[in-house]
């Protein structure tokens, strides 16, 4: 009788906190009734660190790794023996997290580099610094990110603050590494979007910079939709121009980072319900692992998007994630591409050249 309460309460518990969390997704939106998953082979559900190839010789730059997925991200990589570039906003922040991964990895080669996403002059000096001491750039992982603030901010060129630094700053940014990354014979640019893209996420091409009304996730979700939309747009742009470059995407589900508390807080509903649900949260490392899998397996592909496959894609083992219908769009993504250009004085190469 004893045991059958326990299991019955062990149930109950588990219940409990399944319903919690697939609360928790509702409340970012990710509901996933429509959508797609693009055709390949997908990862091996279990794959880890331990099956990242040897990185020695490869050089990568992680935007965003002070903290987070992006920390684990720069510690792996370094660990697997890649020289590895952080590129952050907070020197003393990037100070701290190359001593602490040069603490868990004695002979890890890693710098920080000072720079400001929301600031593009600030992006294009780190490119002109870096097309001036790297050799070469093997992978640039697009990690940074700001999350639903309450207050709409602006940047320093004028845009919502979450549109510049989540995707305008990356594609300034990868455009500026561009020489670096066509010198690899194996280039990856892998960007992060997010599960709140599920939250109705759309463009909204009548206002980029939500002038008119600003509701903080939606403005989240539009930035991530349109990280999505970059990455699989810049894999159809290396292809006709012969860059040799894939791009991939990945999202991390909903993991254990300084990001709700930086953003809406952990005094919002989202922080609230965030807090509740931390210890049946994944962790930065487990959060890491679609972006580490995109940047270094032998098997990854371009135009793929990777990320956790369980409930609502909050957490769970490595697959293809699911792609809604506004990021398959392709001419929504090149309308987009061209906007960006326009507006941040950003230009690739043409297609063909």
């Amino acid at each position: 009788m004893i045991n059958t309460l326990r299991i019955n309460n062990t149930r109950a518990t588990r219940s409990g906190w399944r319903s919690r969390l697939a609360a928790f997704g509702l409340l970012l939106g990710c509901s996933f009734a429509v959508g797609s998953v693009l055709a390949q082979s997908p990862p091996k559900p279990d794959w880890s660190l331990a099956d990242m190839p040897s990185q020695k010789g490869r050089i990568f730059l992680v935007t965003g790794g002070t903290s987070g997925m992006g920390f684990e991200d720069a510690k792996a990589l370094a660990a697997a023996g890649a020289k590895v570039v952080i590129a952050a906003r907070n020197p003393q922040r990037g100070q701290e997290s190359v001593d602490r991964i040069k603490q868990e990895v004695p002979d890890a080669q890693v710098q920080f580099e000072a720079f400001d996403l929301a600031n593009l002059s600030s992006v294009r000096a780190l490119g002109q610094r870096l097309r001036t001491t790297l050799p070469r750039l093997d992978g640039l992982i697009n990690n940074a990110a700001i999350m639903a603030p309450a207050e709409r901010g602006t940047s320093a060129d004028g845009f919502e603050m979450q549109f510049a630094t989540n995707y305008a700053g990356h594609f300034v940014l990868t455009a500026e590494l561009l020489p670096l990354l066509r010198k690899s014979d194996s280039p990856r640019v892998v960007t992060l979007s997010s599960i709140a893209i599920h939250r109705g996420g759309r463009i909204n091409f009548d206002d980029l910079q939500f002038t008119q009304a600003y509701e903080p996730m939606t403005v989240y979700a539009q930035s991530k939709l349109a990280c999505l939309m970059f990455a699989f747009e810049l894999q159809r742009r290396s292809d006709a121009a012969g860059w040799g470059i894939q791009s991939m995407a990945a999202h991390p589900g909903v993991s254990v980072t300084e990001l709700v508390a930086r953003g809406p807080g952990l005094e919002s509903e989202q922080g609230r319900q965030w807090s509740a649900m931390r210890e049946h949260l994944q962790t930065a490392a487990q959060g890491a692992v679609p972006t580490l899998y995109a940047a270094t397996a032998p098997e990854a592909q371009g135009g793929i998007y990777y990320g956790p496959t369980g409930p609502n894609e909050i957490a769970g083992p490595l697959g293809l994630a699911t792609v809604p219908p506004p990021a398959s769009d392709a001419a929504a993504a090149a309308r987009l591409w061209t906007i960006t250009e326009e507006i941040t004085g950003t230009r690739f190469p043409a297609r063909g050249r």
